[in-house]
């Protein structure tokens, strides 16, 4: 058994109820983790629901909190949440995010804030709170986007408000690795979820698709085993931003 095994190791996952957040929380759940599952909204209750149902049939010790992070009073909610029940926080995953498809002269300033709080400033908080409130050799892993690497339109206020995500997981790398915290960011290709599809054209679809050199769109199963190896054994890589996509995009 490794030492930086997910036994007994408290977890936050932000966006925890379902699709990349929900396979994470059951994984995790199987390997013996203690759960805090966010979900944002009464929209997504059910499937927070349903996902605890599945993780304390896994075992697990679990608790659902409901909250709008973009307060960010809310974020620090979450830690304080996790250690009352469990006494501590080891890993914290925010999976959260936000795409808007639309052109750079028709994005309005409400659009550009609404934007900006889910995949920029929860991000930021978040990785602050986890600085905060890790215990020492603790894990921080951020979702961002493959697009990142990518010369295209009509995503600027996706890709460009995902962006700053790698400067901070350089910048919290270097703060708090006298701790033994390592920061990492995913960047993965479009995935084969409701969030992908709600934005694209069947065409638009067919060409993301067709764009991976392994062929299709990125499915979640591929990527919660590289999140858990990043914050298992794969502990040492930090500071980086981890490009899996099936070579959609590449740097």
């Amino acid at each position: 058994m490794s030492k930086h095994d997910l036994k007994n190791k408290t977890v936050i996952i932000t966006g925890g109820a379902k699709n990349l957040g929900g396979l994470i929380s059951r994984k995790f759940a199987e390997h013996g983790a203690n759960l805090l599952i966010h979900y944002n909204s009464a929209e997504t209750q059910q499937d927070a629901e349903e996902t605890l149902k599945a993780v304390k049939a896994l075992g697990a010790k679990a608790i659902l909190v409901q909250a709008d992070l973009s307060d960010i009073h809310h974020i620090e909610l979450l830690f304080t949440k996790a250690k009352e029940n469990f006494g501590g926080v080891d890993i914290a995953i925010n999976t959260v995010g936000r795409v808007l498809k639309k052109p750079f002269v028709d994005t309005s300033e409400q659009e550009f804030d609404a934007m900006n709080d889910v995949n920029n400033k929860i991000a930021y908080f978040f990785i602050q709170a986890a600085g905060k409130q890790l215990n020492n050799n603790g894990k921080i892993c951020s979702i961002v986007t493959s697009l990142l690497a990518a010369y295209t339109g009509l995503y600027s206020t996706y890709e460009g408000l995902k962006a700053p995500v790698e400067h901070y997981t350089r910048a919290a790398s270097k703060e708090f690795g006298e701790r033994g915290i390592s920061v990492t960011a995913v960047a993965p290709g479009p995935m084969d979820t409701p969030f992908f599809y709600g934005q694209e054209a069947p065409e638009a679809v067919a060409y993301h698709k067709s764009a991976a050199a392994l062929g299709g769109l990125t499915q979640i199963e591929d990527i919660e085993p590289l999140i858990r190896f990043l914050v298992t054994d794969g502990w040492w890589i930090t500071g980086q931003t981890i490009f899996a996509n099936g070579g959609y995009t590449t740097r």
